[in-house]
């Protein structure tokens, strides 16, 4: 897994910045344990694998 933008994630699922930030509001707590900063950008990789798991993302290889 490599590191994304909040926007490149959002592309893969099909929707906009805004609605990924709301879909991940539910896991905010575990997010921020994990060390996501409410306004970055790029999304380490640990927590790339875990919102694809969580959220049921296809990301292209």
């Amino acid at each position: 897994m490599k590191a994304m933008s909040k926007q490149q994630l959002a592309d893969c699922a099909g929707v906009s910045v805004r609605t990924l930030m709301a879909w991940c509001r539910p896991y905010a707590k575990k997010l921020e344990e994990m060390g996501l900063r409410p306004r970055a950008k790029v999304l380490e990789p640990h927590i790339v694998k875990f919102l694809i798991h969580k959220l049921c993302i296809d990301v292209p290889p």
